[in-house]
């Protein structure tokens, strides 16, 4: 039986990588799911369709406000609510603090941090007047601990769990609850791009860069996949994690143990 009939998800960043690993696994436990992201629209919705009860698209840009806003009339309008929030839509830039350009800082605090505030503020009514609701953050292994060269993405990982712990005291006597997920390395688009910066940075192969990216923080030399975190969050969605509420759960290969 699947455990998620008659339930919608909202999976921000959700047409490659993370989000589309989660979009797929919630798919397949019989929720609608509604798409957002800039990568292959077209390949994404395919794949998610073959496993959707229903499936919708939202091309909101979530460093504007507005936008978010009108994704979340949009799924009230077209579902009635939603009863699952994964934030997920992420950016990164790497530089020194002294050399990282202003806009670089706001544009990543605005998608990697503000539009997960946004989009709780949103939904959180909705989930109390259905009297169920899951709130997932996807933040990061540096929402845990600091890299050098990524200022902005480690204080927006840091910020999202601070507030996935003040929604869920805020929900606490409610059925509603807030969690995050903390990856590790996950071979994203993302990732590809840290990846092939350090071989040619570093002038060797891009298979030699990845080993080095592995060996560097993840103690199991292997990536996390998107479907690992797509069944984390099945059972954050389930009955036995009702009471799992403010949690930043890592799953980052050993990262975060060392």
């Amino acid at each position: 039986m699947k455990t998620l009939t008659g339930k919608t998800a909202l999976v921000t960043g959700s047409t490659s990588g993370i989000g589309l690993g989660v979009a797929l696994e919630l798919a397949r436990q019989g929720a609608n799911i509604v798409l957002n992201g800039f990568g292959e629209v077209a390949q994404a919705s395919e794949r998610v369709s073959a496993e959707a009860v229903a499936l919708r698209y939202h091309d909101a840009d979530l460093g504007k406000p507005e936008q978010i806003a009108a994704m979340m009339a949009y799924v009230q309008a077209e579902f009635g609510g939603l009863d699952i929030l994964v934030n997920n839509a992420g950016i990164q830039h790497i530089a020194k603090i002294e050399d990282f350009a202003p806009e670089k800082w706001d544009a990543i605090l605005a998608i990697n941090l503000s539009a997960a505030f946004h989009t709780s503020r949103l939904a959180i009514p909705a989930m109390r007047a259905r009297g169920w609701g899951r709130i997932i953050n996807i933040a990061s292994a540096h929402g845990l601990v600091g890299s050098t060269g990524k200022s902005a993405y480690v204080a927006a990982k840091h910020g999202l769990i601070g507030l996935t712990k003040v929604a869920a005291l805020e929900l606490a006597e409610t059925d509603i609850t807030c969690n995050a997920i903390c990856p590790g390395w996950v071979r994203t688009p993302l990732v590809e791009k840290q990846i092939e910066a350090r071989a040619q940075a570093e002038g060797i192969a891009t298979a030699q860069a990845q080993r080095a990216l592995l060996a560097e923080k993840q103690p199991s030399h292997e990536f996390v996949t998107p479907e690992q975190i797509g069944q984390l969050v099945l059972f954050l969605c389930s009955p036995a994690a009702s009471q799992v509420r403010g949690v930043a759960w890592s799953i980052d290969g050993g990262w975060t143990a060392q």
